[in-house]
């Protein structure tokens, strides 16, 4: 990059900073600009990060044994699996627990208790896969 370049990076960051209600760290902001660029390289390479990521579960929803009861892990191997393919991407500040939160916000993972409305919804209308152990894949 150029020192113009850097300079306007420089000063967006600063201007960042300076807004109202938002973060205060330079380290956060710069990574966050470097996942925007992480998530625009995904796309590229595969054509949305939506095709991305639900290759890592057959684009089917998973339910693990024993989520529909209430046992729930804050992460697992599949989550942290993809956090790390993320960081190789150059995804920063980015581990398996916050992964797994999106995996279960955009239905990867069906966590909903049984007798959740969602629970039944999910799994009446969505190719589902159920799976044994925590970890599995």
């Amino acid at each position: 990059e150029g020192l113009k370049q850097l300079a306007s990076r420089d000063a967006d960051i600063e201007r960042i900073l300076n807004y109202p209600g938002m973060i205060r760290s330079p380290q956060k902001i710069r990574a966050i600009i470097g996942n925007a660029k992480a998530f625009l390289k995904i796309r590229e390479e595969y054509g949305s990060f939506d095709a991305w990521l639900w290759k890592h579960s057959g684009g089917k929803t998973i339910l693990y044994q024993g989520h529909q009861k209430g046992i729930m892990p804050a992460a697992n191997q599949l989550s942290e699996e993809i956090a790390k393919e993320l960081r190789k991407f150059g995804f920063k500040y980015l581990g398996a627990v916050t992964v797994y939160s999106h995996l279960q916000a955009c239905g990867m993972i069906n966590d909903h208790l049984e007798t959740c409305f969602r629970f039944r919804e999910i799994m009446d209308n969505y190719p589902v896969v159920r799976k044994r152990r925590l970890g599995e894949r």
